[in-house]
């Protein structure tokens, strides 16, 4: 299988038992995939996808990454880190407020050396992304437009082959549960069990779209996706395992729920979550099993995307002290 692929992630990423925190909840027995810990940048599930997606960039001649996403986008620190290692300019089209002073995944992206271009309304983003990548066209700098979470069938590669990884990791979970939103990661996962024989179950936290759209995008990008691997595997929403009930406040809003499965994880596992992504996705894990949706006798691995960096933005560290 001849895809073009860097290798720069740190790999494989650990699996650790979450031996105190599945005491404290009770059943079911917890673990955790540790993929904050994929080295660029202060690591997190971008990485892998962007060791497909710099790979298809360098092919294409590529000089610039630009790229876009919310003022503490993960993705779009990662980006600006893996465009400074491998020698290219990066533009970041981000939303939110110029005045704002530097933290978190700002401040690094600016550290990287990243060009910041501010959009003050998300519903503008799109437009103004486009006409960056237009402009960086016109003054001959060889754009190359890295979607928003890295989610297109090249990046969604990167969890193709991360489930072989937690396969061949023998870990025997009957869940993996993460946070889903652009549907990248998601994808990936979908195709990966599909290519490679995982029995269990995949389940997605959304954290910011609902059910009825992550199960449309997330099965055509898969099916999309497949054709990069080999034949086309044809998905269908009824494929795509997703629980939108967490999501009702709004993309980065942390509420009571966020604020104890991070203080949980943290005070019970000496583990750091972020108040976006893994916040929410293991508050909602949380609240399941609070329910009794996951069997006792059942494994759940709580795969971590990272994003602990977002913890120091100046608009999230308040909410914790």
């Amino acid at each position: 299988m001849d895809i073009p692929r860097l290798h720069f992630a740190h790999l494989p990423t650990p699996i650790e038992s979450l031996v105190r925190l599945s005491k404290f909840l009770g059943e079911p027995r917890l673990l955790v995939k540790r993929d904050d810990q994929t080295g660029l940048a202060f690591g997190g599930n971008k990485t892998r996808k962007l060791e497909f997606l710099i790979a298809e960039a360098r092919e294409q001649g590529a000089k610039t990454l630009i790229s876009g996403g919310a003022l503490q986008s993960n993705h779009c620190r990662q980006t600006a880190a893996a465009a400074a290692r491998f020698g290219f300019k990066c533009i970041l089209v981000l939303t939110g407020d110029k005045a704002q002073k530097a933290s978190g995944n700002l401040l690094l992206d600016q550290l990287f050396g990243a060009e910041i271009v501010y959009v003050a309304d998300r519903k503008d983003r799109d437009r103004i992304l486009q006409e960056t990548f237009d402009r960086a066209t016109k003054e001959r700098s060889n754009p190359y437009l890295v979607p928003y979470g890295g989610s297109n069938p090249t990046g969604a590669l990167g969890y193709a082959f991360a489930m072989k990884e937690f396969m061949d990791q023998n870990a025997n979970a009957d869940w993996i549960v993460f946070a889903t939103s652009s549907g990248g990661t998601h994808a990936g996962l979908l195709l990966g069990q599909r290519m490679f024989g995982f029995q269990g179950r995949i389940l997605g936290i959304s954290v910011d779209e609902s059910e009825e759209w992550l199960k449309q995008e997330v099965s055509k990008l898969a099916s999309a996706t497949s054709e990069k691997a080999g034949e086309r595997i044809e998905f269908t929403p009824s494929d795509v395992l997703v629980n939108a009930n967490y999501c009702n406040p709004g993309y980065g809003v942390v509420t009571e729920r966020e604020r104890e499965a991070i203080r949980l994880f943290a005070r019970y596992e000496g583990l750091l979550l972020d108040p976006v992504y893994t916040g929410r996705a293991a508050a909602g894990m949380i609240d399941l099993i609070r329910k009794g949706f996951f069997k006792n006798s059942e494994t759940v691995m709580f795969l971590h995307t990272g994003g602990q960096p977002a913890l120091f933005a100046a608009q999230y560290a308040d909410k914790f002290r």
